[in-house]
């Protein structure tokens, strides 16, 4: 286990790097897999893409056989382990089969894999597969860095990972290489957000396997397994796209013609000499299956998915049979057979449907929950791994930190910037893979993904140092060196905590001026903060509590902790200046009181905008009030846990909770005990500190002129003494009437509307009422009182899963611990562990709104982008004061000259090839969140940005693999009320103005390549 120290080291102190308060070099075995960026050879002739495609004979049933391998980039092992001892001899085997026939056809997702294979060809062997791409045989479908999770990943997150593959596909393949088709086979439940993204990137169509056992026999019954999902209410036809569920809830062959090594399936024996004889046999299987899938379908096409997990090592093996299926069973015409058979591809399967010019049925909603049985709900991994998955969403804030500031310093060759990014761009996309950021992987997988995570981040962190020498300075001194604190979510930092005197500098990525709270661990009660400014900071001490003391893997001096508010530039820094002080004013200013309760009676804490109520008997939370609306409510919090429900897995009714499956033994245990509840008082802040059990506490936390409140939570090691798991939620109750109503967001942007115990597709028999209630949490969740006008919100800082289970109540689970495995692959209980041996503790945040319901809007989404775009903290130990270093380096400095408009977030901001510069620009609300906020919005590029001018834009698909102007989608016909019309096949290009006004609707995404002028 000493190999996995570090990692262990990660995951258990909850935070998003490793202890070192320096930087380091990350490996330098990474250095081996670098791009080899070339251009593809433009002598070769190019007949890729639905020009190559066989259209099948009219007449007959079409049969589409798609070669194909689904590697996951880790799960069971490492995704270096899989490389090495799966995926390489996979694609080795498949090039030389695809070589021998020219029909043959392959497709292939994990870019993350091929990239590593492509870099260890020889030019020879990489001339052959230029070849077997522009004719057609070698497809890519999706073209992602991996096949992502669609519950727990961010909407970041996700398109960048698209964009590191598209970029790799296209340096090396051009056109030819532009995925056409989106392939989510594996992912456990498909979200609408990330439908919308694909139709953004100019997909035509996307496929995927898993889909609710009750919704896959209604669809199958009424023959509605592809439809076209209407993905976004704001952005219209722009997000519509062809979606299929593949047949049998598989991505695998039909039963009866899986050739790959390991497969059981007779393989042809066709010498008619042999006893053995089976062609007949396995040919009038392909009918009777063939003819079974027809009736589920539209059209006189369907597709068999050829292949597995890890398929094809043996690829002679698969293909000497297949060419026999398609032989043997064509032969058949002759003699009056209607069955077609051939090798394709899911967009050539994609080209046949569209042309069969069939109306499709729509869908508006999403595939959440997925159940593949009865009371077998995968609704736990919406929260299993919280470490990771905290740690994975505030690595992406980081890395958009990065880009920024290496675009900003136009960093390049000199300090590797590139490179050094590529680390972590390259982890974070392994990390959004469906079984890494969802938390079904195995222990030590996830130890692999927190590694990667913590290399990138060293290496992302160098980058800032870099920006810093380059941004900072007056003149041609240097400033001194940044250091990086990576554990402040437990209070410690060797920097604020042994140094006496220090500097804060705070980058803010997000494109408008914003105010944060710093808390700084340190060893002393009082000290002075100076602004960038010169001018004194207000500031407070607060007591680091014994809950943060206790957990095991800090490793600390530090007694109190230093708070303060930073007010910062639009995409920009300011320094500030932190000194000890032993004036006994500044101490007393600074102090923190502890209020007693009155024995019997309620405590009120409350700021400029918000009051709550707390129970002088139980020391419940009771109340909350919107002060500036005079709105009241009813509020009760509480930690609570379900017992987990341990089984044989044998048949649904005995399945066990684990890391995929949540299933609760019953009710909700709550822990009722009278809290122990301490109040501190000061002129910054006020806080609850409640301790529920030895393993459970709570902070409440009211900042001045705020108007949200923070809940953070330390839950662990979760007790199971007792042989039971536990499933750990935070659960308020209000007395709002919600009808069964509540929302929730789709991986960070669009909210969608769920009602209790209901399905719109189709009527749902409800066998577990509780894990079949809850949906992925990526960033908000609340209810609404339309009478009383009144809408409680709930921020999460990291995915979890969430739902009403009463009317007025709302929970999101926040850890969980379980003895028992789900059967469902992963081989392993779920039972995550710390640095001691003990269950793992896990501390996060929750944000609450209490407002109207149509200014609820404003503040939910300003908030949920200050947190996934949080300002970037580091130090250094100078000694020089702000009048000093005032002299020599900037003490605040922005890289815009404008801010951007209020509902206009700066997405993407990344140094592209040469003097160009990928930028997105997003509207962030939706067309109902707000009355002005939701208008369109106009941003001018021309004079935008302080250290270069734009001169040119040109606007690409999201995934900035093809220009805008150039990107046609099918059309297709749909039914209901737009039945008449089809979507148009030509993307809407936005009009840029001669002075570079971009102009967004709610909810559009515009990607940009912007040539710059130093």
């Amino acid at each position: 286990m000493e190999k996995y120290f570090w990692s262990i080291l990660i995951l258990a102190c909850l935070s998003f790097c490793c202890s070192l308060d320096t930087v380091e070099s990350a490996d330098a075995s990474f250095s081996q897999f670098e791009y080899v960026e070339r251009r593809p050879n433009k002598a070769t002739p190019a007949t890729c893409g639905y020009d190559v495609c066989n259209p099948g004979k009219e007449g007959m049933l079409n049969l589409h056989l798609v070669p194909h391998t689904h590697d996951d980039v880790g799960w069971l092992v490492t995704v270096d382990q899989y490389y090495y001892q799966e995926v390489q001899y996979i694609l080795d085997s498949v090039i030389r089969e695809l070589r021998n026939n020219p029909d043959r056809r392959f497709i292939y997702v994990e870019v993350a894999y091929f990239y590593r294979w492509w870099n260890e060809q020889h030019d020879s062997i990489r001339h052959i597969v230029k070849g077997l791409v522009n004719k057609g045989q070698l497809e890519f479908i999706l073209g992602g860095w991996c096949m992502n999770d669609e519950a727990a990943t961010h909407y970041n997150a996700i398109i960048d990972q698209h964009t590191e593959g598209f970029r790799f596909l296209q340096t090396n393949f051009g056109e030819c290489g532009r995925p056409r088709v989106a392939w989510q086979i594996d992912p456990f439940g498909h979200s609408r957000e990330q439908a919308s993204l694909f139709a953004q990137m100019g997909f035509d169509g996307l496929y995927f396997a898993r889909i609710d056992y009750q919704d896959e026999a209604t669809r199958a019954k009424d023959s509605t397994m592809e439809m076209v999902w209407k993905a976004s209410p704001n952005l219209g036809d722009l997000s519509n796209l062809f979606t299929g569920a593949l047949a049998r809830s598989s991505y695998g062959p039909p039963g009866g013609f899986c050739w790959d090594q390991f497969c059981p399936d007779a393989t042809f024996q066709d010498d008619v000499r042999l006893h053995d004889y089976n062609v007949d046999a396995i040919v009038d299987m392909l009918f009777n299956t063939t003819y079974t899938q027809a009736k589920q379908f539209e059209g006189n096409h369907i597709m068999w998915t050829m292949g597995g997990d890890f398929n094809y090592q043996n690829a002679e093996r698969w293909y000497k049979n297949m060419d026999k299926l398609i032989t043997y069973t064509n032969a058949r015409q002759v003699n009056g057979s209607k069955i077609n058979v051939f090798y394709s591809t899911p967009s050539c399967y994609t080209l046949a449907k569209n042309k069969a010019n069939i109306t499709w049925p729509t869908k508006d909603d999403d595939f959440f929950p997925y159940a593949s049985l009865d009371h077998v709900f995968w609704t736990g991994y919406f929260t299993s791994r919280p470490a990771l998955k905290r740690m994975v969403r505030k690595t992406n804030n980081l890395l958009q930190v990065c880009k920024q500031l290496d675009a900003l310093a136009q960093l390049g060759p000199v300090e590797s910037s590139d490179k050094k990014l590529d680390v972590l761009k390259r982890a974070m996309g392994v990390a959004q893979h469906h079984d890494a950021v969802s938390g079904t992987e195995k222990q030590v997988v996830a130890y692999d993904y927190a590694e990667r995570l913590a290399d990138g981040i060293r290496e992302c962190q160098e980058v800032m140092i870099y920006a810093y020498n380059k941004l900072m300075p007056l003149k041609a001194t240097l400033p001194p060196q940044q250091l990086f604190c990576n554990l402040l979510n437990i209070s410690m930092c060797n920097v604020t905590e042994y140094s006496k005197q220090f500097t804060v500098t705070v980058y803010n990525p997000v494109g408008r001026p914003v105010t944060a709270w710093i808390r700084l661990p340190v060893a002393a009660s009082s000290y002075t903060v100076t602004g960038p400014d010169g001018k004194n900071v207000p500031s407070q001490i607060v007591p680091i509590s014994a809950q943060t003391k206790a957990i095991p893997e800090r490793n600390s001096t530090a007694t109190n902790e230093l708070i303060f508010q930073v007010s910062l530039p639009p995409l920009g820094f300011s320094t500030y200046f932190v000194k000890y002080s032993a004036s006994y004013s500044t101490k007393h200013n600074q102090k923190s009181y502890f209020m007693k309760a009155k024995h019997l009676k309620d405590t009120v804490i409350k700021n400029e905008h918000i009051s709550l109520t707390f129970d002088g008997t139980t020391g419940h939370l009771t109340g909350m009030t919107n002060l500036d609306k005079n709105i009241a409510i009813s509020l009760k919090h509480q930690m609570a846990y379900y017992r987990s429900f341990a089984g044989n897995n044998s048949k649904g009714e005995f399945w066990s909770s684990g890391a995929y499956i949540f299933r609760p033994n019953g009710s909700t245990a709550l822990l009722e005990t009278k809290l122990v509840n301490k109040y501190v008082q000061g002129e910054l802040v006020q806080e609850v500190h409640q301790l529920w059990s030895d393993w459970i506490s709570v902070v409440i936390r009211l900042y001045k002129e705020e108007k949200h409140v923070e809940f953070e939570w330390t839950v662990g090691p979760i007790p199971v003494e007792d042989k039971i798991g536990k499933e750990v939620i935070s659960h308020f109750s209000t007395n709002l009437v919600t009808g069964g109503t509540y929302y929730t967001d789709a991986n960070g942007r669009e909210v969608l509307t769920r009602k209790r115990n209901y399905r719109p597709t189709w009527n749902l028999n409800q066998t577990e009422p509780i894990a079949g209630n809850y949906y992925p949490v990526n960033s908000r969740l609340f209810i609404r009182d339309t009478n009383k006008n009144s809408q409680f919100t709930v921020l999460t800082d990291r995915s979890q899963g969430g739902a009403s289970i009463q009317d007025g109540n709302l929970e999101l689970m926040v850890h969980r611990r379980m003895l028992h495995d789900d059967s469902l692959g992963v081989g392993e209980a779920l039972n995550e562990t710390g640095c001691n041996g003990k269950g793992l503790v896990v501390r996060g945040k929750h944000y609450i709104f209490l407002d109207t319901i149509e200014d609820s809007g404003k503040l939910h989404r300003d908030l949920a982008e200050k947190l996934f775009m949080a300002p970037s903290v580091s130090f250094t130990t100078s000694k020089l004061t702000q009048q000093q270093w005032a002299q020599t380096f900037k003490t605040t400095w922005s890289g815009l000259k404008d801010k951007l408009p209020d509902n206009v977030h700066l997405l993407t901001m990344e140094q592209w090839r040469g003097s160009s510069m990928l930028l997105r620009l997003e509207h962030f609300y939706e067309k109902t969140d707000d009355p002005v906020l939701s208008k369109p919005a106009t941003v001018s590029l021309q004079g935008l940005f302080t250290p270069f001018d734009v001169l040119s834009v040109e606007e690409m698909t999201l995934g900035a693999n093809q220009l805008l102007k150039d990107a046609k989608r099918l059309q297709w016909n749909i039914k209901g009320k737009d039945a008449q019309k089809s979507f148009s096949s030509h993307v809407p290009v936005g009009k840029i103005t001669d002075t570079l006004d971009i102009t967004l609707q709610p909810m559009q995404i515009r990607t940009f390549v912007v040539s710059l002028k130093m």
